[in-house]
C-alpha cells in the first residue's frame, strides 16, 4: 500500500480536491444527457460535450478554493478575466482529449488498486484506519455514489499513468544536465547605481505648451471614472436567528440529553517506572524484566520516598524517567489501556502496583486526582439557545433564500420589502466604480456588472440577488449616478506637470546613464557614481534584481573584469559592474539531480506537444457566447 500511496501522492491531493467541487462538476454532462435535460454547451470535443454547467462548476471550485486560501486578500474580479476563463477551459479539453485517447488504449486500473488509494486516504479514516462509515458520509455529503466516484477515480488514475509515462520518457545527455547546471550555479559579485528621474527633476522646467499637450494627449489619465452610490441588503443565516423562538423546555431538554458535552472528566496524575520487554522477546527475556521490576517494587514499597530517584536510575522511558516518572495528569483514553485500568482503579494513598501492557513492566504511583464536574444549566443556558436558533436558522436558510431573491425580483423598485421581511437594515455601499467596491461584499464581478447595466441606473431596479460567498446573498440598489468626466485641465495642472517632470526627467536619466556606462567601458571612472555595496547574484538567486537587468548582468563579458552592464528602467538608468565571478561546483550526486531535473522539463515539454497533437487533430469547437457568460457565483 505505502509504495501505491507514494506513486500516486500528488493524486492524492487531488483526489481531496474532488470532495470540495460538487459532483456535477464531474458528473453533470452524462447525469443531465441520461435525465434528458439539455445544457447548453460551452465547448465539444470530437462530439463529447462540455457544459456550461461542467464548465462554471470547474470555474466556481477553483474560486472557492481560492477565496478560502487567500481570505480577505481574495478579488472575485480577476476571475471574470477572459484569459483565466479561457485557461479553465483549456484544461477541460485537454482532459476530455486524454480521456478519449485512454478509451482506445488498453491502459487498467484494478479494482485492489482503487481499493488500496481509497482506504490510504486521510479523508475517509479514523484513528488511522479506513472507515467505510466516513467515507459513505463524506461521499453522501456531496451528493454522490460510491460507484460514481470510484469510477471518476479510475479515470483519474488512468490519465495519470498516461501523464506519468509521457513526463518520464523526457531525456536529457549529461553534458547538457552540466552546461545547464555551470549556468544555473554560476555567480557574480555586483554593485549598482540607479540614476533617477527624481535626481533631474530640479533642472526640469515644462513649459505651458508641454503641459497642454501631454493633457491633450493623454486626457484618459485625468478622467474621473463612471460612479454610482448603492446601498444594499445583506443576507445569511445569522439574519434569520431573532426569528427563531427556543422556548426554556427546549433548552433544558438538550442540555439534559446532552449532558456529557458539559463534563470535565476525571484526570488523575501517576507516575511510573517502566521496565521495557522488547516485541516478540523470549519467554526468558520477559521473565528476567519481570524480576527485576518486582526487585524495585519492593525497593518502593519500602520508602515511597525513593520512587523518584528509583525511576531517574531504573526507567526506561525517556520522556518520564528523567522527570521522576512523572506522567503528569491525563483522562481515560490517553494511555495504553491495562496501564489506565489500574491507574483509575487506584485510590489515593494506595501502594504502587506492578501492571503489565505491551511496552513490558510499569510501577505505578497515584500521585494525584481531579474529579470530574458537569457545567451548570445556568452557566450555559445562552450558548445552549444561541446554538438552537443557529441550528435551526441554517436548516430554514435555503427557504428562506428563495424567499429573498423573489422579493428583489418581484418588488424591484426597492430593497426595504425584502429587509423588512426579514428584518434586516439597509447598508450603505458608498461610491462604487466599475472596477471595484470599497465594501467587500459589493466587490463581486456580477453585483458590479448589474450596478451599472441598464435595468439598476436607468430603470432604478434592484440587482438580482448573488451568492457573493458560501450562504451570503447579496442584493443592491443605485441611488445616485455619476457618468465618467474629464477632470478640466487648470483642475489637474499640478498633476500634469508632476507627470510631464517625471517623464522628461526619466529621458534624462536614461541618457545621463548610457553616457556613463560608455566611459565606464572605456575604463574611465565618472564621477558622481555611488555603487551600492557589493552583493553576490545567481540566476536562482537574483535577490530582488529585476529579471531584465539580471539578464544583463549575466550576458556581460566575464573575461576581463570589472565588466559593467547597463539597462533602461521605467524609473531611470541602472548600471552594473561586476567585480567578481565564481564557476559552479558539481558533483556527481549533483549533476545526476539536475539531469533528473531536466528530464523532467523535457517530459513536460513532451506532455504538452502530446496534448497540442491530440488538438490538432480532434474537432474543437468553443461556444464563444457560452464561454463569456458571467459565472453563476
Amino acid at each position: 500500500m505505502f509504495d501505491l500511496v507514494a506513486k500516486h501522492k500528488r493524486l492524492l491531493q487531488v483526489f481531496l480536491a474532488i470532495l470540495i467541487i460538487p459532483p456535477f462538476a464531474f458528473w453533470g454532462i452524462d447525469s443531465y444527457q441520461r435525465n434528458g435535460t439539455q445544457a447548453n454547451e460551452v465547448a465539444s470535443v470530437d462530439g463529447s460535450r462540455i457544459t456550461e454547467q461542467e464548465f462554471t462548476e470547474q470555474l466556481r471550485g477553483q474560486l472557492e478554493r481560492m477565496r478560502s486560501l487567500l481570505g480577505r486578500n481574495f478579488d472575485a474580479s480577476v476571475f471574470d478575466r477572459p484569459e483565466l476563463r479561457e485557461d479553465v477551459l483549456e484544461g477541460l479539453i485537454g482532459q476530455r482529449l486524454l480521456m478519449t485517447q485512454l478509451s482506445k488504449s488498453k491502459m487498467a486500473v484494478t479494482d485492489d488498486a482503487i481499493r488500496e488509494l481509497i482506504t490510504a486516504t486521510p479523508a475517509f479514516q479514523e484513528d488511522g484506519k479506513f472507515s467505510r462509515a466516513r467515507y459513505e458520509e463524506a461521499l453522501r455529503a456531496e451528493r454522490t455514489s460510491p460507484l460514481a466516484f470510484e469510477a471518476k477515480l479510475r479515470s483519474d488514475m488512468m490519465m495519470q499513468q498516461l501523464a506519468s509515462g509521457l513526463a518520464e520518457a523526457g531525456i536529457s545527455s549529461r553534458t547538457n544536465a552540466l552546461q545547464w547546471g555551470m549556468l544555473r550555479g554560476e555567480q557574480r559579485e555586483v554593485a549598482v547605481v540607479s540614476l533617477t528621474a527624481d535626481a533631474f527633476a530640479r533642472e526640469i522646467k515644462p513649459t505651458p505648451d508641454e503641459l497642454k499637450a501631454y493633457y491633450d494627449a493623454n486626457k484618459a489619465e485625468f478622467e474621473v471614472p463612471e460612479q454610482v452610490k448603492v446601498e444594499y441588503a445583506l443576507f445569511n443565516a445569522d439574519s434569520l436567528l431573532a426569528s427563531e423562538p427556543v422556548t426554556p423546555e427546549e433548552v433544558k431538554a438538550w442540555y439534559e440529553s446532552n449532558r456529557a458535552q458539559f463534563e470535565d472528566k476525571e484526570e488523575r496524575q501517576a507516575s511510573h517506572i517502566l521496565i521495557g520487554v522488547k516485541p516478540g522477546a523470549s519467554a526468558a527475556d520477559k521473565e528476567k524484566a519481570r524480576a527485576k521490576a518486582e526487585d524495585i517494587l519492593a525497593q518502593v514499597k519500602k520508602t515511597l520516598a525513593s520512587f523518584a530517584d528509583l525511576a531517574k536510575k531504573n526507567s526506561e522511558d525517556p520522556g518520564s524517567g528523567s522527570k521522576g516518572g512523572d506522567l503528569g495528569y491525563f483522562g481515560r483514553g490517553m494511555m495504553v489501556k491495562p496501564f489506565e485500568d489500574a491507574v483509575f482503579a487506584m485510590k489515593p494513598g494506595d501502594s504502587p502496583g506492578l501492571i503489565e501492557s505491551e511496552f513490558g513492566f510499569h510501577i505505578i504511583r497515584l500521585a494525584g486526582v481531579k474529579a470530574g464536574k458537569t457545567k451548570p444549566f445556568e452557566a450555559v443556558r445562552g450558548d445552549i439557545e444561541k446554538e438552537l436558533r443557529k441550528q435551526r436558522a441554517g436548516k430554514k436558510f435555503a427557504e428562506s433564500a428563495e424567499t429573498f431573491s423573489n422579493l428583489v425580483y418581484e418588488q424591484s423598485d426597492s430593497l426595504k420589502p425584502a429587509a423588512e421581511r426579514f428584518k434586516l437594515a439597509l447598508r450603505d455601499g458608498g461610491w462604487v466604480t466599475r472596477a471595484r467596491a470599497g465594501i467587500a461584499e459589493l466587490n463581486n464581478p456580477r453585483i458590479l456588472s448589474a450596478l451599472f447595466g441598464d435595468d439598476a441606473i436607468k430603470n432604478k431596479r434592484n440587482t438580482e440577488a448573488v451568492e457573493v460567498s458560501s450562504g451570503v446573498i447579496v442584493a443592491a440598489r443605485v441611488l445616485e449616478h455619476k457618468p465618467a468626466a474629464i477632470r478640466a485641465f487648470d483642475e489637474v495642472r499640478a498633476d500634469v506637470e508632476k507627470r510631464v517632470v517625471q517623464k522628461q526627467g526619466v529621458v534624462r536619466a536614461q541618457k545621463v546613464g548610457e553616457e556613463r556606462l560608455a566611459q565606464l567601458n572605456k575604463g574611465e571612472t565618472p564621477q558622481g557614481l555611488a555603487f551600492s555595496p557589493a552583493r553576490v547574484i545567481s540566476r536562482d538567486n537574483a535577490q530582488g534584481m529585476p529579471p531584465d537587468l539580471l539578464i544583463a548582468v549575466f550576458r556581460a563579458d566575464k573575461s576581463k573584469l570589472p565588466a559593467y552592464a547597463g539597462l533602461s528602467l521605467p524609473s531611470g538608468y541602472a548600471i552594473v559592474r561586476i567585480s567578481k565571478v565564481t564557476d559552479a561546483k558539481l558533483d556527481e550526486a549533483k549533476e545526476k539531480s539536475l539531469q533528473t531535473e531536466l528530464g523532467r522539463e523535457n517530459g513536460s515539454r513532451e506532455m504538452q506537444a502530446y496534448l497540442a497533437s491530440l488538438r490538432a487533430s480532434a474537432k474543437v469547437e468553443i461556444n464563444k457566447a457560452a464561454l463569456e457568460k458571467k459565472p453563476q457565483q
